[in-house]
């Protein structure tokens, strides 16, 4: 391990732990070692951090952290790089960042690789760029990149309101797309229309398959960004046009899928998916690179901002996940560590 190459940071630091895996009431606050940074890595004095679907199913038991990663809870945080590694640049010491995060953003200190930074402007809240790295990497790696989205085209996003449907939303309508999405009742579908949302289908209420058809007066949407899985693939899959793309990002309603694959064949649809965390380092820094250049621009720029939703004190992190698991949340729910 690189030594840091910084006034000395503390050897222990408040974090959130858990006793175990289960319900929200598992975390706390702990005091831990602080990390040191590796010879790529900056260790972040965090402001805030994110919180994510991840962190709730990690801390759950169903979601192990990857080898090598921190144990502690987050993966997105903003701050202050305090510290660096031997091989990072020496413009980095002071720097304000959003960083993607392997694990460890729960924390008053977080290492992360320094090619998974973005730069935060001076004019841009610590608490929004906190918002954005998880549900912006994944949704240009999977609506984009995976997706192959091109402008002019149709993308149905289920979970409209959260915060990769917030952020799916924006995205799309910033390259000149038609969005679709579906929600749980009339308030969240009133959200996200005010986010972007050309069509927010009830979906307790409608049948989104059929919904779908009559908005596209039969053709379909051109891609599916799928957090359910389980049933809903076999409707997703009535749901695209020709030659239409189906990216799967979570199961959240059941890891099988029954297809009838003659419709796969005659439409000639490409079903695939992605997990970002275990992705490797070099992969993720690409996507950032990818991101600084296309994406970045538009929120340093203001002319994107998060949907936020509530912000909670690090030491009431279960709170957090209590308010993100009753499904009752629009848009981003972040930890306060250290404004």
């Amino acid at each position: 391990m690189a030594e840091a190459k910084a006034p000395q940071i503390p050897d222990t630091m408040q974090a959130i732990g858990m006793d175990g895996p289960g319900e929200p009431d598992v975390l706390g606050i702990e005091e831990t070692a602080t990390p040191r940074p590796g010879a790529d890595d900056v260790v972040i004095k965090v402001a805030y951090a994110g919180v994510n679907r991840p962190d709730c199913l990690q801390r759950a038991g169903a979601y192990p952290p990857p080898p090598g990663a921190s144990p502690i809870l987050g993966l997105e945080v903003a701050g202050e790089v305090v510290a660096i590694g031997s091989d990072v640049p020496e413009q980095m010491m002071g720097a304000r960042v959003a960083a993607l995060t392997p694990g460890g953003g729960y924390a008053q200190y977080c290492a992360a690789p320094w090619q998974h930074c973005l730069p935060v402007p001076d004019d841009m809240d610590l608490k929004t760029a906190a918002a954005l790295p998880e549900t912006l990497f994944t949704v240009w790696h999977n609506v984009f990149e995976r997706g192959c989205a091109r402008d002019g085209e149709r993308l149905l996003v289920h979970g409209g309101t959260s915060g990769i449907g917030t952020m799916a939303t924006m995205l799309a309508k910033a390259f000149d797309m038609e969005v679709i999405v579906t929600c749980g009742d009339e308030a969240k579908c009133e959200a996200a229309r005010e986010v972007g949302a050309d069509l927010a289908i009830n979906y307790r209420e409608d049948d989104f398959v059929e919904a779908v058809k009559a908005h596209t007066d039969g053709k379909g949407v051109d891609i599916v960004l799928d957090m359910v899985s389980g049933d809903y693939v076999a409707r997703n899959l009535q749901c695209l046009a020709e030659d239409g793309r189906h990216v799967t990002i979570a199961v959240l309603g059941g890891a099988k899928a029954e297809l009838f694959m003659p419709m796969v064949m005659m439409k000639r649809l490409t079903l695939t998916g992605s997990t970002l965390r275990p992705r490797s380092d070099a992969f993720k820094a690409a996507l950032a690179d990818e991101i600084a250049i296309n994406a970045w621009p538009l929120f340093t720029g203001g002319e994107l901002a998060p949907v936020m939703d509530e912000t909670f004190p690090l030491a009431e992190a279960a709170a957090a996940h209590a308010r993100m698991e009753a499904g009752d949340h629009i848009g981003k729910i972040v930890l306060e560590v250290a404004p």
